[in-house]
C-alpha cells in the first residue's frame, strides 16, 4: 500500500495578514498556524502583514489605542539623542520604504472602516514619530491617519517639529515628550509647556 504523502500549503496573501497581525499583540516573534511557522512582522524581510481585526474612528484624530498603541525605538534614548534625532537627516537614514508601508496603509483603511479608501487621503504616520524615538517598522506605531479635519496628519508634523526642537534644546526629556505624544498629541505641546 503506497503511503499518503501530507504537503503543506502555503497560506493565502490575506491568510497571512491576518495571521501575522495577531504577531503584532503577541510576544513571540514566530507564530504557529498548524504546521507552518510565520515569521512576525518585525523579523520578516518581506512584505508587511497586518490583522483583520477592527479598529474604531471614534479616537480621531488619534488612533484605536487597541491597534496602534505606538512603539518606541531602542536605539533612541535620552543619551543618545545627539546621535540620532537631533541630528538633521537622521529619520531618513530610518524611514522604511513605502513598500513596506504601503501594503500596511492598504489594510489600515480597512481595518479602520474609512468610507474614503484613497491611499492619498492618508499618511501612513509613525503614531510615536521617528524624530521622538518612535519605532520605525513596528505595525504596532503605524496607521493611516487622515489628512482631512481640522486636527490631522499635517497639524500633528508641526507638533512633531515643535516637540523634537524642545527636545534638543533640552527643554524637555524624550521620556516626557514620547509621554505627551502618545498620551494625546493635540495637547502634547500645551502638557510640555512648549505652545
Amino acid at each position: 500500500m503506497a503511503r499518503a504523502r501530507r504537503t503543506l500549503a502555503r497560506p493565502s496573501y490575506w491568510e497571512e495578514i491576518s495571521m501575522s497581525r495577531l504577531a503584532r499583540f503577541a510576544a513571540p516573534a514566530v507564530i504557529l498556524a498548524g504546521s507552518l511557522a510565520l515569521v512576525a512582522p518585525a523579523a520578516h524581510a518581506a512584505v508587511p502583514h497586518t490583522l483583520a481585526a477592527k479598529c474604531s474612528q471614534s479616537y480621531l484624530p488619534l488612533p484605536d489605542p487597541a491597534c496602534t498603541p505606538g512603539a518606541t525605538n531602542p536605539d533612541v534614548t535620552q543619551d543618545t539623542i545627539g546621535d540620532t534625532i537631533c541630528v538633521p537627516g537622521w529619520t531618513s537614514t530610518i524611514r522604511p520604504p513605502t513598500t513596506y508601508t504601503t501594503p500596511l496603509k492598504k489594510q489600515g483603511i480597512i481595518d479602520y472602516g474609512y468610507s474614503d479608501t484613497s491611499l492619498s487621503s492618508y499618511e501612513e504616520d509613525h503614531f510615536l514619530p521617528l524624530e521622538l524615538g518612535g519605532a520605525p517598522k513596528d505595525p504596532k506605531n503605524l496607521w493611516p491617519e487622515p489628512h482631512d479635519g481640522d486636527q490631522n496628519s499635517y497639524t500633528k508634523d508641526s507638533v512633531e517639529n515643535a516637540v523634537k526642537k524642545a527636545v534638543c534644546a533640552g527643554q524637555v526629556t524624550l521620556a516626557d515628550a514620547q509621554h505627551a505624544m502618545l498620551t494625546n498629541w493635540t495637547t502634547a505641546e500645551s502638557v510640555l509647556g512648549i505652545g
